[in-house]
């Protein structure tokens, strides 16, 4: 079982800059597809960034696309998101989620870490 935590959240200026962290424990982390997801009060969570096993793929929601990047340190049991150019509509509270594959769900989820862009 992988347990996630998340990090690097705060309160930022719009045209700002953050970047999370999500440390997994107890499991391969190398064997994981990861992901970043965000949910804003009164909206469905969506995903925001995905990554392969080896980081070499990676994938984003169109609206952060030249904006976020998403990587991962597999000797650290780490994955990132960089956000850059910050937009007041990427309030959220962010989350990393975990799965064995490309065709399983996220079966591993972290707490969370809140992300304010103010205007």
């Amino acid at each position: 079982q992988v347990h996630l935590v998340e990090s690097g959240g705060g309160l930022v200026q719009a045209g700002g800059s953050l970047r999370l962290a999500c440390a997994a424990s107890g499991g391969t982390f190398i064997m994981y597809y990861m992901g970043w997801f965000r949910q804003a009060p009164g909206k469905e969570r969506e995903s925001v960034a995905t990554i392969n096993r080896s980081g070499g793929s990676t994938e984003y929601h169109d609206s952060v696309k030249g904006r976020f990047t998403i990587s991962r340190d597999n000797a650290e049991n780490i994955v990132y998101l960089q956000m850059n150019s910050l937009k007041p509509e990427d309030t959220a509270r962010y989350y990393c989620a975990a799965r064995v594959g490309p065709t399983y769900g996220y079966s591993y989820w972290g707490q969370g870490t809140q992300v304010t862009v103010s205007s």
